[in-house]
């Protein structure tokens, strides 16, 4: 599978470490930059690449490193139809996959080793959406606002002030 890759400088290790790991498990990272140790660099740019190039091959999927991974995810996520999730544990990593149909890992390499980074990332690529009717329905509902700015016919969901 070909894996698009980005990071800032905070990530730059790891996304050398990332491909290698990667290439050996027979993906083929594609690296969106940073090319070269930069503390001043802005991650959103690397993000968007990587959000863009995602989207535009399907079948792909993308990963955006950063210190926490927070700011890759938000930046990433502005890019219509990537669903970018940060993950930190092998639960987030799964369900970004099965529930969600992210297409985007959003991974916070000052917050693991390399190796528990690594490891993260290929589970959520071996990890296949689950089609269940009840998430498409949901990703159906982000994805029509994305295009439209309108939300689901009905409103929002109300409750009783009195139980």
């Amino acid at each position: 599978m070909r894996v698009f890759i980005g990071t800032d400088h905070a990530g730059l290790e790891f996304k050398e470490h990332l491909k290698q790991v990667l290439a050996e498990a027979g993906h083929e990272p594609v690296d969106c930059g940073a090319f070269e140790y930069d503390a001043q660099d802005d991650y959103p740019p690397f993000c968007f690449e990587v959000g863009e190039r995602t989207v535009a091959e399907p079948g792909s999927l993308g990963v955006v490193i950063g210190g926490s991974g927070n700011g890759e995810q938000m930046a990433a996520n502005k890019v219509p139809g990537v669903r970018a999730a940060l993950v930190w544990n092998t639960a987030t990593a799964q369900l970004a996959r099965e529930h969600n149909d992210a297409n985007v890992v959003s991974i916070g390499a000052r917050q693991h080793s390399d190796e528990e980074a690594a490891a993260l990332v290929l589970e959520f690529l071996k990890t296949p959406f689950s089609g269940d009717e009840r998430h498409v329905r949901r990703i159906g509902i982000i994805s029509d606002y994305e295009r439209d700015r309108h939300r689901p016919a009905g409103g929002l969901p109300t409750r009783s002030a009195h139980p």
